[in-house]
């Protein structure tokens, strides 16, 4: 599949290519974004091409399907829709994401997320989103929470990164849902 550009009130949605390098780069010095996700640390200039080839092979074979989130013309962060899967009776993906310091905060997220999700329910006809983090992100669940995902349960050691295994907390989207914020009982 040819990379998709969404659009939004405030932002644009486009796959990253070559001159994100550098913001890609910059944006991962973050501790918080490797500490939350499975991106190498230190995170290197050679991780960011390498990065920028995967999304494009990934789009090609339609087995992920990631954004970088511009606000302004500036990477802000990246989103994507990852282990796409299809079944009989509809597919399932997982929503990843993360930003950067400066945009953290501003509804951006949350803003970039809904227009992933009707585009991944209308467009590739997901029946399911699933949503998972290390057990203790707060700011994710809560943006999870906003999406109207349901909070699922705490797999134990289910979460693989450069740093090891860590517990996670799982949470799903079905396609029928209102969307409508529930009560998680981690927040």
């Amino acid at each position: 599949m040819e990379p998709v550009t969404l659009t939004t009130e405030r932002l644009i949605l486009r796959a990253p290519n070559a001159a994100d390098i550098d913001a890609i780069t910059t944006a991962c010095q973050d501790p918080e974004i490797p500490r939350w996700t499975p991106i190498p640390n230190p995170y290197s200039r050679a991780d960011a091409e390498g990065f920028v080839t995967f999304v494009a092979d990934a789009w090609a074979d339609t087995s992920e399907t990631i954004w970088g989130m511009y606000a302004d013309g500036k990477l802000i962060g990246m989103i994507g829709l990852h282990q796409i899967a299809e079944h009989f009776a509809g597919g399932r993906a997982d929503l990843g994401y993360w930003v950067v310091a400066s945009a953290r905060g501003t509804g951006y997220l949350t803003e970039a997320a809904r227009a992933v999700i009707d585009w991944g329910f209308s467009e590739l006809g997901l029946a399911r989103i699933h949503w998972q983090a290390v057990a203790g992100n707060i700011a994710s669940a809560r943006a999870a929470r906003a999406l109207g995902f349901r909070y699922e349960g705490l797999l134990r050691q289910a979460m693989t990164s450069p740093r090891g295994r860590d517990d996670g907390w799982m949470a799903g989207l079905l396609r029928e849902d209102d969307r409508s914020p529930v009560h998680w009982p981690v927040l």
